[in-house]
């Protein structure tokens, strides 16, 4: 019998007969590993577990912890949801079913035309071939032999006509499907999943070609997982960003102004508070703040690389018969401020920051809410560093950024280098001198990371924080960034303790909570719109039980002015109750009744916005409380 070597990713090596099947290899590995597998890998091929293992060389399981694995099992739902649109439905011609992010979807051209009230019944028929449990299997067959498989699908034949020979097709039961695969063993495999909802979409994405069908669904590994996502995109829907900045009346898009956010008086003093927050860090960190202009002459970016790299995604505008650029970036400009006088290594780390306004021309259809915009403001900073320092200002920067995810609440974050992509500047050795710094702070913070090939800034290397919400989804917002390029490309100098003027600092780019629109998003999710005493735009609302007690309230008032507490009072001719509920629908921190009691002790009866009820406090004593959870930037306060 002869025998191969896989090589595991732990560094180890197993010895398998040769041609034995992928799970059999998985089997060999570990039992729990087997029943959890999906697919496996050999060197670059993914393979089916039912796949044989001819040769030797590097092998993988995939379990759903992977992308591998989570993609596998979303086409391979794909395919039980077109099998069973096709045993519903006559004179179907299937077209694609490929992966999304989240789930699967399945373009289809059908007479038929479906509705929402269609999808439990598909789900039906999924369910009942899932319980047929068909052994799914993989042909390797002629461009031919494809032909007249299907001969009755126009787009199956464009698709065949465009492939290489041979082709592969995927059978379970009696529904065959054209694809690359890899699939699950079984029908059997796919025990949890849910369709949820249906859109138009044209072949190939040409409005030119006819307008098919698409159903979209979601698959997991068992039915907890999937109504755990289930309870999760319900309550995202509740805190979706877009709705609650309507309704706390933060923020607000026009069409006059598509991708450009109008802030109102409450989503200002967030934003404001924030930004205090952050210019505070920078003076603690040694940051000083610069401003740079917004539009610039279109050489300027040329020599920044950002016009050969960064074109696409610019505006650009006439003066004076020379064209300009709005800044996509606010580094160029602080290369500019560090050219205005001779340097000397004294002076470094020079530390520049700049809550830079940038534009970037997004695509129409990306465009959504504050998360994708074309323009918005960075918490930016450029730090010029001897070589010899890069290191310490990479951990001190690092140092900096766990400190305001703290604040936030996001302790719950992962770490990524991301390395050179495919359209960069500098050379190779730069990149590779930027990625091992990064490698080297991180490995002394002992922080794990991974690795995000090729979606480096194009100028260099970054660590990106993947910070993950209340409801454990992520985002990705602060960088940390090592650019040799840019140096170079602006002749930075500076005199070095040798007297010699033509030292080549480093450029460190830093942006921690990023895009200032997209953070306000992922924070009003985050929090459902209940803002931390130190954020929240009302922290204070104060109620009277009837007018007679407004001369009161109109005299209390200015305490909270006097202690700078955002207080706001409601003298509306509402009943209580009612006051009191609007209040918590405002989200507002403290709610404050006052009536004759209170009138009379020199008190406020205190509630808080989940209706528990503190009590009778006196104002001056309310004020001292307030003062100290403001400035503890108490997440729970």
């Amino acid at each position: 019998m002869t025998q191969i070597t896989l090589a595991l990713p732990d560094g180890k090596e197993l010895k398998m007969a040769k041609g034995s099947t992928a799970l059999e290899v998985a089997q060999s590995i570990g039992r729990r590993l087997a029943q959890d597998a999906i697919a496996a890998k050999l060197d670059d091929e993914l393979l089916d577990l039912f796949r044989l293992v001819e040769h030797s060389g590097r092998f993988a399981v995939f379990t759903w912890d992977s992308q591998e694995g989570k993609e596998v099992m979303r086409h391979s739902a794909a395919h039980l949801l077109a099998q069973a649109v096709v045993r519903l439905y006559k004179g179907v011609k299937l077209t694609i079913g490929p992966t999304t992010e989240d789930g699967f979807y399945y373009d289809m051209d059908s007479p038929h035309t479906f509705t929402p009230e269609d999808l439990p019944k598909i789900e039906e028929e999924m369910t009942k071939i899932a319980q047929e449990n068909f052994s799914v299997k993989r042909h390797v067959i002629s461009k031919q032999q494809a032909r007249e498989l299907f001969k009755d699908n126009v787009y199956k034949l464009e698709l065949i006509d465009e492939s290489e020979e041979p082709v592969t097709v995927y059978e379970q039961g009696e529904f065959k499907d054209l694809c690359r695969g890899p699939h699950v063993v079984s029908t059997g495999k796919l025990k949890a999943f849910k369709l949820t909802k249906i859109s138009g979409a044209y072949w190939r994405a040409d409005a030119r070609n006819k307008q098919l069908q698409r159903i979209y669904g979601i698959v997991f590994p068992d039915k907890k997982m999937l109504d755990s996502y289930l309870f999760m995109l319900q309550e995202a829907e509740k805190r979706d960003h877009r709705k609650l900045g309507k309704e706390l009346d933060l923020f607000a898009t026009h069409e006059e102004g598509p991708g450009f956010i109008f802030w109102h008086p409450k989503g200002m003093t967030i934003i404001n508070e924030i930004k205090d927050f952050i210019h505070d860090q920078n003076r603690k960190h040694g940051f000083e703040e610069i401003q740079t202009p917004m539009i610039l002459n279109e050489k300027l970016w040329k020599a920044s690389g950002h016009y050969d790299n960064f074109k696409e995604n610019m505006y650009f505008v006439d003066i004076d018969s020379q064209r300009y650029a709005v800044k996509p970036m606010n580094c160029p400009g602080a290369c500019l401020t560090y050219k205005t006088k001779k340097r000397s290594y004294r002076e470094l780390p020079l530390r520049l920051s700049e809550f830079g306004h940038v534009h970037r021309h997004e695509l129409a259809g990306v465009v959504s809410g504050l998360v994708r915009v074309r323009a918005f403001t960075q918490d930016d900073s450029h730090t010029y560093s001897t070589p010899a320092g890069l290191n310490q200002e990479i951990l001190d920067i690092i140092d900096y950024c766990k400190e305001v995810y703290r604040v936030f609440g996001f302790n719950d974050y992962e770490t990524f280098i991301a390395t050179k992509p495919e359209k960069s500047v500098g050379t190779d050795e730069q990149w590779e001198k930027g990625i091992e710094a990064l490698r080297n702070a991180l490995n002394a913070r002992e922080m794990k990371f991974g690795i995000k090939e090729g979606e480096g800034a194009f100028y260099g290397p970054k660590i990106e924080y993947d910070i993950k919400d209340s409801l454990g989804r992520s985002w990705q917002i602060g960088t940390i960034q090592v650019d040799f390029s840019m140096p170079d490309r602006f002749d930075l100098t500076y005199v070095g303790s040798d007297g010699n003027d033509k030292h080549r600092p480093v450029m460190v780019h830093k942006a921690v909570v990023g895009s200032l629109e997209r953070f306000m998003g992922i924070l009003i999710e985050h929090y459902a719109g209940k803002f931390p005493l130190w954020l929240s735009p009302e922290q204070v609302r104060i109620l009277t039980v009837s007018d007679r007690f407004l001369d009161y309230a109109n005299k209390i008032k200015p305490l909270f002015d006097e202690a700078k507490i955002r207080a706001t009072l409601d003298d509306r001719h509402e009943s209580l109750p009612y006051k009191v509920r609007d209040a918590q629908l405002s989200k507002v921190n403290y709610i404050l009744v006052v009536g004759e009691r209170e009138v009379a002790d020199g008190t406020v009866t205190v509630r808080t916005r989940e209706n528990k009820v503190i009590g009778a406090m006196k104002v001056s004593d309310f004020i001292e409380k307030v003062k100290k959870e403001i400035d503890s930037k108490d997440l729970h306060a």
